[in-house]
């Protein structure tokens, strides 16, 4: 759809009120509002939003994606901007190819959207640590999300460089931004006034001049912690369109509604259900939100993929929630692209309400054939890790963590020499974070981890020094929550018995971080052609397995991995993500632009127990189904 004039921007929508006579300036917010009602260059107007991560869709996708949006019927999208995608580690942050959200934006205006921009710096969404980065979190006594000065610091370098290039695309400047989002459900956190004024101000500092707004649960408690008197006050909420409005006119008078995150389905944990939500109950809240005068942005429209080790993690407050590849969150476009019956009737109801016809559903994405694909054995797993270390190992006393690795994701092989007592001793773990795999002289000995809640195992000895090793993978850093920048690894000690164990040797495993020639070297070595002596994986044993399949022109497609049990798949040099047989998703999702015409390989990483085959499917397995409605009671 072409971008319409300023001037006849969705007046259809309305359904009040006389419009305001005057028009905004060259550098007047676009999006104003008055005695309760929002204005777009001064006519009324609906913002009909929904939500799309650049960060979650393949950056070759991005006009597709946003095509398919345009058919709901939307007329803005909106982005969270994941600092951590663009500042992995200390140093210049990275806008370029996958990370250029400048071409984003601009694309999002081509197809006639308005679009929110959500810059956080804490954006939650399900992400890794939040989009904060590790190396920041990390710092020994660092308060993350409040006026400390050393983070407040280190976010304003990152606006230095990020907020200038958001300005540039403000509708002020002929460009598709209306919005700006100030941190984000900071009333959930905290209460640091002075840190949501300094960032307000940093925002305004480096030129935003269109509409601030901050977005919060619809309770007194999240109101009164995350809210500004001079900022646009929003709600997020999954239910009861008509209480939201009427808490947030009972205590912002004159302002609009706007429901700034309709969480319209919701995201998957690991060993949980998938989470749908009936089409006509979650199109109906919409209708609500619209017959009581409000705009919505619908939380999400498309969610796409947490590629790579990009998912994070909750904490119920017993055990962590890692969170699964998939962020497909039942929205109305899904994963791979497809317009759900859920978004078919969300166009109906949005073409009724502003009687504006949306573009033509585009056609359905190709899709290749099913088959099998039998798979060749490479390096057992310890051998393979202690040869494709990546990066040099630590020595230190006690283990070291992730941070004090560098590290952001990935794994961790930890080696020791202590002496097993003769019988049983139990061996634990202080301050894991998060999983674990031991060996004892290369004998697995059993699996410690935080999300059963184990937090020991009993080991045999003859009182003699053993090779100690410990695979510790980091599941995904939390991004909600009071535990919001804990670190990864073993951040205590490890026992036998009551005695501490000490003198480590920590190798780090930087998966996310590998090229092409270093996971090219990686197969190589589990293919066993450069590390003399490194043992084969056994049919069914844990290690490096590979797959090759050949395509005439490549399209999407889902894998599968029966009887493998947890683990990393690389599709040619593209980290995929994580999978495991625990659920509820059983495929990953492949796009096309990760495959290409001719011989494809696929490289797997299993942990536990590899299977003999891999499987490419025709639709995706996201697992049984369970009917969700988050509510803040």
């Amino acid at each position: 759809m072409t971008r319409p004039a300023p001037s006849d921007t969705n007046s259809a929508t309305a359904n009040s009120a006389t419009a305001t006579t005057s028009i905004a300036g060259p550098s007047a917010p676009i999006l104003t509002f008055r005695d309760g009602e929002l204005f777009r260059d001064g006519a009324p107007h609906r913002v009909l939003s929904g939500s799309i991560h650049y960060f979650r869709v393949h950056p070759d996708l991005w006009r597709d994606r946003l095509e398919r949006l345009a058919a709901l019927g939307l007329n803005t999208v909106d982005t969270y901007i994941a600092w951590n995608f663009h500042q992995r580690s200390p140093g210049p942050a990275d806008f370029s190819g996958w990370r250029d959200l400048e071409r984003f934006i601009a694309l999002a205006g081509e197809l006639g959207f308005d679009v929110i921009v959500r810059p956080g710096p804490y954006i939650c969404a399900e992400w890794d640590n939040g989009g904060l980065p590790s190396w920041l979190t990390g710092v020994p006594g660092l308060r993350p999300r409040s006026s400390d000065d050393r983070y407040m610091t280190a976010v304003e370098e990152w606006f230095d460089e990020l907020i200038p290039r958001l300005a540039a695309l403000q509708a002020s400047r002929g460009g598709p931004v209306v919005a700006v989002q100030l941190e984000n459900e900071f009333g959930s956190y905290g209460d640091d006034a002075g840190y949501l004024l300094r960032l307000r101000d940093a925002l305004v500092d480096r030129g935003v001049t269109e509409l601030l707004y901050t977005a919060d649960g619809p309770t007194e408690l999240m109101l009164d912690g995350g809210t500004l008197p001079d900022v646009l006050a929003t709600a997020t909420f999954g239910s009861r369109a008509r209480e939201a409005a009427e808490l947030l006119r009972s205590r912002r008078d004159g302002e609009p509604f706007l429901c700034a995150e309709y969480w319209n389905g919701w995201f998957d944990h690991w060993g949980e259900r998938h989470h749908v939500r009936e089409p006509g109950g979650s199109v109906g809240v919409i209708d609500e939100i619209l017959a009581v005068g409000g705009s919505v942005s619908i939380y999400m429209a498309h969610g796409g993929t947490n590629f790579g080790l990009w998912s994070g993690a909750n904490h119920d407050g017993r055990v962590l929630q890692p969170t699964v590849t998939s962020y497909d969150s039942d929205a109305p476009v899904s994963e791979h692209g497809a317009i759900t019956g859920k978004g078919r009737m969300l166009r109906q109801r949005l073409e009724a309400f502003t009687g504006v016809v949306p573009p033509a559903i585009p056609e359905a994405r190709a899709v290749l054939a099913a088959r099998r694909l039998p798979t060749a054995p490479g390096a057992a797993l310890l051998p393979a890790l202690r040869a494709v270390g990546g990066h040099e190992a630590s020595v230190t006393v006690a283990p070291a963590s992730f941070e004090e690795l560098g590290l952001d994701a990935g794994l961790v092989l930890y080696e020791a020499t202590p002496i097993l007592p003769r019988g049983t001793s139990t061996l634990s773990m202080r301050g894991l974070h998060d999983r674990a795999q031991v060996w004892v002289d290369g004998r697995f000995a059993g699996v410690v981890d935080t999300v059963s809640a184990q937090s020991g195992l009993e080991v045999t000895g003859k009182g003699e020094r053993v090779s100690l090793e410990i695979l510790v993978e980091n599941q995904g850093r939390i991004n909600y929550g009071p535990l919001l920048g804990q670190g990864k690894g073993i951040l205590g000690v490890v026992q036998i018995d009551r005695r501490i164990v000490h003198g480590w040797r920590s190798r780090p495993l930087p998966l996310a971080e590998w090229s092409a020639a270093e996971l090219e070297a990686a197969v190589a070595v589990a293919a066993g052609e450069t590390a003399d002596g490194v043992e084969q994986v056994e049919p069914g044993d844990a290690g490096f397995v590979t797959a090759m399949f050949e395509v005439e022109t490549a399209a999407d497609t889902f894998l599968a991995l029966p009887g493998f049990a947890k683990g990393f798949v690389w599709v040619n040099d593209f980290l995929l993500g994580r999978y495991w047989e625990i659920g509820p998703q059983v495929t990953l999702y492949v796009p096309a632009p990760v495959l290409r015409a001719g011989v494809n390989m696929v490289t797997v990483l299993e942990l536990e127990r590899s299977g003999d085959e891999l499987e490419l499917r025709a639709a995706p397995e996201l697992g049984p189904e369970e009917e969700y409605i988050e509510s803040f009671d």
